[in-house]
């Protein structure tokens, strides 16, 4: 009699159907994405109807709503090249938007891992819709202690940073197992 030999994965590696159980597939992570991005350009516009570049409304002793603009990436990197950079980071988050449906695809059953992709992929996607119609990405967020600001952000951002503290976490647990 004929038995099935069973690949073992190694001990560090995930195995390729991982928590691949999930009969919805990968409908509740687009899902989660998708609220990202509406929730994103919803604020984007409510302050883009509210208040005009530059303008700053303090909230609070240590937030401020502000109208700024970010041609570049994270912390303003390339924001004050000529135009290039643009359709440079237009292209890296295509790519990364690709390869995040990619993982899920592949992964749809991991939760923590599917939820950090999800966020990282709404953030990625509002971002690049302000970059693809305005040419920039709209930031109003703004932190400030004692006279000192981090630098300004919105939803999308908040997103993305938020699916990569659970991407790590995700990744600690995973070689803690």
């Amino acid at each position: 009699m004929a038995t099935r030999k069973q690949r073992i994965p190694s001990a560090g590696a995930p195995s390729r159907n991982a928590g691949s159980g999930s009969k919805a597939g990968i409908a509740p992570w687009l899902g989660l994405a998708f609220i990202v991005v509406l929730l994103d350009q919803l604020t984007k516009i409510t302050i883009m109807q509210m208040m005009h570049f530059g303008e700053s409304r303090s909230i609070t002793s240590f937030f401020n709503l502000v109208v700024a603009y970010n041609k570049g990436a994270a912390f303003s990197f390339l924001a004050a090249q000529g135009g290039w950079q643009r359709w440079l980071f237009t292209g890296i988050a295509l790519v990364a938007v690709g390869f995040i449906l990619y993982l899920l695809r592949r992964n749809p059953g991991q939760r923590l891992f599917c939820c950090a992709l999800a966020l990282i992929l709404g953030g990625a996607i509002g971002n690049l819709i302000d970059r693809i119609a305005y040419g920039h990405v709209i930031d109003f967020l703004d932190f400030h202690v004692a006279g000192w600001h981090w630098p300004a952000f919105n939803v999308a951002d908040a997103g993305i940073c938020v699916g990569a503290a659970l991407f790590v976490l995700d990744e600690l647990r995973r070689v803690n197992r």
